[in-house]
């Protein structure tokens, strides 16, 4: 079986950690974002991954070719020269997809984080028969989103509403598709998008069938959701009793700590945070609802919440830093430093506080 990740563009919602790697490299929960797909699509007998990229192929390949070897799955590259939105990409990588033996593929969407439940949706694709498959997921305020209008009972597509003013439905795509080869046909080689003007297609032909994802669904494209798709991710760790999560008095509640990393006396750490490789945190600091990458060193006393701190920065003494800061990487924080909400580019050193939410260049 085959699959395609849709990596795209540049990023641009999760700098300034973007300035220093490719979106799907920026680490969530320990790990690159695209490892965690790719992992999933590997244990359910996924033999290629194509990444579709129209951004640093190199770098992304050069990366992943230790994972190549390491996980035994192939994994290539299919480059765009210009954006071609959400199903270009498949028309591009058209020859890479298709391989004479009729099997369906896997699209993802790389900002996805979720359970991964493709063995059951290999399953609800083979029952229902029809030429698409799409994952959808429930949300609170389907308004800010395009909601999908399915069957109850067989999970067949009806329509798509974008946005709706007035109730419809509370189910929306959630990226991650099982598509038949013959989908292909579908889609010319230029800028065009699956979810406006594929799907509609073959929902109007009463071919295309919905499954509702079980466990918990985020788009981690952007800093805040990044920090909540953190949680839920956690949480789901927690309930599968995994072995991974942190335990000890001075942990609180569901907490990630890389075994090389190096944690100080009297300090309290949780819940929802994970401390990346090489990290230093030294005595009685305070962790809550934030991501340490790798080689961060954190001072005494200091306090941080709700914040992603990029690789090898540095958090001074008593320092404070909350309401979703963003340090790029490199960056380092002076002792005695407030940050509520500063966004800072990378190699930067910030001596003076900063009291409301602003970008640091």
């Amino acid at each position: 079986m085959k699959a395609l990740i849709l990596v795209g563009g540049f990023g641009t919602r999760l700098r300034p950690l973007t300035l220093s790697a490719p979106k799907p490299l920026v680490e969530f929960a320990n790990k690159p974002m695209i490892l965690h797909q790719i992992e999933a699509l590997k244990a359910i007998g996924v033999t290629e991954v194509v990444l579709a990229i129209n951004y640093q192929p190199e770098l992304m390949l050069n990366f992943l070719k230790e994972f190549e070897k390491k996980l035994e799955i192939k994994i290539s590259c299919s480059q765009e020269t210009e954006p071609l939105g959400t199903a270009g990409p498949l028309a591009l990588a058209r020859d890479k997809l298709i391989d004479g033996s009729g099997k369906p593929f896997f699209v993802l969407n790389s900002d996805v984080i979720s359970e991964y439940p493709l063995k059951e949706m290999i399953e609800f694709h083979k029952s229902h028969g029809g030429e698409a498959s799409i994952m959808v997921t429930k949300v609170d305020e389907p308004s800010k989103y395009g909601v999908v209008v399915t069957e109850e009972t067989t999970g067949k597509v009806e329509k798509f509403v974008e946005k709706p003013k007035i109730f419809v439905g509370n189910k929306i795509n959630a990226g991650i598709y099982l598509l038949n080869p013959s989908v292909l046909d579908r889609i010319e080689l230029r800028p065009t998008s699956i979810e406006k003007e594929v799907f509609p297609k073959i929902a109007a032909e009463k071919k295309l069938y919905a499954m509702l994802l079980p466990g918990f669904w985020m788009d981690i494209g952007q800093p805040k959701d990044y920090i909540t798709g953190l949680r839920l991710y956690l949480d789901s760790l927690r309930k599968k009793s995994s072995p991974k999560l942190a335990k000890g008095s001075h942990i609180l509640g569901n907490v990630l700590i890389d075994e090389t990393a190096v944690i100080g006396d009297g300090c309290l750490i949780g819940p929802d945070v994970a401390i990346g490789p090489g990290c230093v945190i030294e005595p009685g600091v305070r962790l809550s609802c934030c991501t340490l990458m790798r080689g961060v060193r954190i001072k005494k006393h200091a306090c941080i919440s709700s914040s992603i701190i990029g690789w090898h920065s540095t958090v001074g003494r008593w320092a404070r830093v909350e309401n979703m800061t963003i340090l790029g990487e490199d960056v380092h924080l002076g002792d005695e430093v407030y940050s509520n909400g500063g966004v800072v580019l990378p190699h930067k050193e910030i001596k003076s506080s900063i009291l409301k939410p602003e970008i640091v260049m």
